[in-house]
């Protein structure tokens, strides 16, 4: 609850994401200062905190820095609430993918239970719905899809269904960007 201390953390933090190191499930890795925290942010604690934290000026603007500059590096497939609207608005081409919170907080308990994390289904759902809430209402860099992103609902599809739509979208914006995967 003490924003200027939470500011000041978040201003000090060396943040990056890479390929991953580590054969467990996980898309990428995510270093803090030196420590893998990739599974430790997804956590039912962290999901319970982030929007409050997230409202906070220092950490908005901290955190905005930090993954502009991973956008930056280019060929990168970035994931956030505010990614196409705040953090990367230039990006060439913008996926909000969707889906209803109740398909969102199924998807979150299958991933805890899949790594043996003790989980509710209800707290998750409650969480989550709380989260967006806030998100949604908040001052800074409200939870929105950016006016020229492409909206993909995925209530109900599959990774494999999620990914064809991605591609296709992918494709059709630019096949001679797709030659290597």
């Amino acid at each position: 609850g003490d924003e200027v201390q939470i500011g000041e953390m978040a201003e000090s933090l060396t943040i990056d994401v890479r390929a991953p190191t580590v054969e467990d499930g996980r898309p990428y890795d995510v270093i803090l200062d030196g420590d893998d925290v990739t599974w430790r942010i997804r956590s039912v604690e962290v999901d319970a905190s982030v929007s409050v934290v997230s409202q906070y000026p220092r950490v908005r603007s901290a955190m905005t820095v930090r993954q502009q500059a991973i956008g930056a590096r280019g060929r990168v497939v970035m994931v956030g609430r505010d990614i196409g609207t705040v953090v990367l608005p230039q990006a060439d081409l913008k996926i909000y993918l969707d889906a209803s919170v109740e398909e969102r907080a199924r998807r979150r308990h299958e991933e805890l239970k899949a790594r043996k994390v003790q989980s509710s289904y209800d707290e998750i759902l409650a969480s989550m719905r709380a989260r967006d809430q806030l998100d949604e209402s908040r001052e800074h860099a409200p939870l929105r899809a950016a006016g020229d992103a492409h909206i993909i609902d995925t209530t109900g599809l599959s990774i494999d269904e999620v990914l064809a739509r991605s591609l296709d979208l992918v494709e059709r914006w630019s096949p001679r960007n797709v030659d290597d995967g």
